[in-house]
């Protein structure tokens, strides 16, 4: 599976310890960068390069870090079809699949240990979609605001 993944300077050195974490796992990775520390970079470019990719190419799925995972999860639920999850437990990042679908996983660098934001990112990648009726209902009222923006 290809993971795209997008940060700023505050999640960049998680960034690179989870490239080589997921490539490790066998997961093809796609760095939408930050390729280089800069305190004064902003995120929305890269989280929007990630989430539009991951949206180009169903079945991939996408990781976007930031401090908090905040404006990152916003960012990325800009793109069409995308629907990022913030996720700060296991539970969080495995319902963000099972329930919702969701193609994007948003991770706060500053809020959590590299460990554990590595066991996050794999909780979501590892969850499958639980396919249930009420849940695929759900994102489907979603995606028809989205397209209509009639409730």
């Amino acid at each position: 599976m290809r993971v795209h993944i997008g940060t700023d300077h505050a999640g960049f050195e998680l960034k690179e310890q989870l490239v080589k974490h997921l490539e490790e796992k066998g997961y093809e990775v796609e760095d939408h960068g930050a390729h280089e520390y800069d305190t004064l970079d902003d995120y929305p470019p890269f989280c929007l390069e990630a989430a539009e990719a991951v949206v180009a190419e169903p079945g991939s799925l996408g990781v976007v870090i930031g401090g908090s995972g905040n404006g990152e999860q916003m960012a990325a639920n800009r793109v069409k079809g995308v629907r990022a999850a913030l996720v700060w437990n296991d539970s969080t990042a495995r319902l963000a699949r099972e329930h919702n679908n969701a193609n994007v996983v948003s991770i706060g660098a500053r809020q959590h240990s590299v460990e554990e934001c590595f066991a996050l990112v794999d909780a979501f990648l590892e969850t499958p979609f639980s396919q249930d009726e009420r849940h695929q209902r759900r994102i489907s009222l979603m995606d028809e605001y989205e397209e209509t923006h009639r409730k």
